[in-house]
């Protein structure tokens, strides 16, 4: 399988710079994978989609403010996007531009915070810092750390109210554990008021937990599709979370995860134990076609980049063909593409 394949042409505006003014209003694509017909809807539709012998499940990860900019003291502006928490205080994380910097060298971000650079990392060009601090990291970084926006939406000089909508708007209205450098993007949709109308309706919403990291988001390089390797990432399934599939699967009922974080969370699990359990562990699956989901029937997502993993995976659950005439009728109907984009619900 080539990556070749999994590429399409975008135009440059449709990625989407800014979310919708209200969440519930993005545009969203159905397809019905029965008879292959594709509709036409908005967010706020779900409620009539989604039927109520259904669960729900989401990912109700929490993004940190992980980008971070800070100086050398030679006065040289450095950029410390923290990737992933190791031990005593120190990070794996990605340096822009790494070429100014070397062992020993120490970023100061602010009065409470410096990166010391200890090594670089033979892995797509990481680094391990120490984070040097007194208290909370997470407090200190949410005083001066920057929501870590993909690089396709723009952010040269933002204003503080463009600043303040990020911190808002790339965040789920669920989000609750923090750990992730990337929004699990297909819950931006969802609002509390959605969220009420589809358990009124008797559909059950459980959640999971997965810290979305980079590597989600890292692009493909090799050409045979199968030599590539998904970075890991920690996941955990609560026992409440676990019982509701466990139930759904035994009473016929349908799972629709939200998002590709989800899907890979339900389907990991499923790989290791041969059943959904309660768990913390960690993914490193790469879903791509063909491929036999276990325990995802229905799917919640965004549109994708070309050549991602993500855009793999939706092609494992409803067809490459199928995938590509909905991104194809998308393109013609200017759908808002990627983070803060449409979304798409494949049923």
């Amino acid at each position: 399988m080539l990556l070749s394949e999994f590429d399409y042409e975008l135009p440059e505006e449709l990625i989407a710079q800014r979310p919708t003014e209200k969440r519930q209003d993005s545009k969203m694509m159905v397809l019905n994978r029965n008879n292959h017909e594709i509709l036409h809807k908005h967010f706020y539709d779900i409620v009539d989609l989604i039927d109520k012998d259904s669960v729900l499940i989401l990912n109700n990860t929490k993004v940190i403010p992980a980008r971070l900019y800070g100086y050398k003291d030679t006065g040289a502006k450095i950029e410390v996007f923290l990737l992933k928490e190791k031990e005593n205080k120190e990070w794996e994380v990605l340096i822009k531009p790494s070429k100014r910097v070397k062992e020993g060298t120490v970023v100061k971000i602010s009065e409470d915070l410096s990166a010391e650079v200890i090594s670089s990392l033979e892995d797509d060009g990481k680094w391990l810092v120490k984070m040097v601090y007194e208290g909370d990291i997470l407090n200190i970084l949410h005083k001066v750390g920057n929501i870590p926006l993909p690089p396709y939406i723009e952010r040269k000089m933002a204003s503080e109210d463009l600043k303040k909508l990020d911190f808002e708007r790339y965040q789920t209205v669920y989000a609750k554990d923090e750990g992730s450098v990337a929004a699990p993007t297909a819950g931006l949709h969802f609002t509390q008021e959605i969220l009420k109308k589809l358990a009124d309706k008797g559909v059950e919403i459980g959640y999971v937990t997965l810290n979305v990291g980079i590597g989600t988001f890292r692009p493909v390089k090799c050409e045979n599709v199968l030599e590539h390797k998904m970075d890991s990432e920690a996941f955990e399934i609560p026992e409440n979370t676990a019982n509701l599939i466990n139930r759904a699967k035994q009473d016929g009922k349908k799972v629709i995860a939200v998002g590709t974080t989800t899907v890979r969370t339900l389907e990991t699990a499923y790989k290791q134990f041969r059943e959904i359990k309660a768990c913390k562990s960690a993914s490193e699956l790469f879903i791509y076609p063909p491929y036999e989901f276990k325990v995802v029937d229905k799917l919640i997502t965004n549109f994708h980049l070309p050549k991602s993993t993500l855009l793999m995976l939706v092609s494992a659950l409803a067809g490459k063909d199928f995938i590509f005439e909905g991104y194809k009728q998308a393109i013609a109907n200017k759908y808002r593409f990627y983070s803060y984009g449409d979304c798409m619900f494949i049923s």
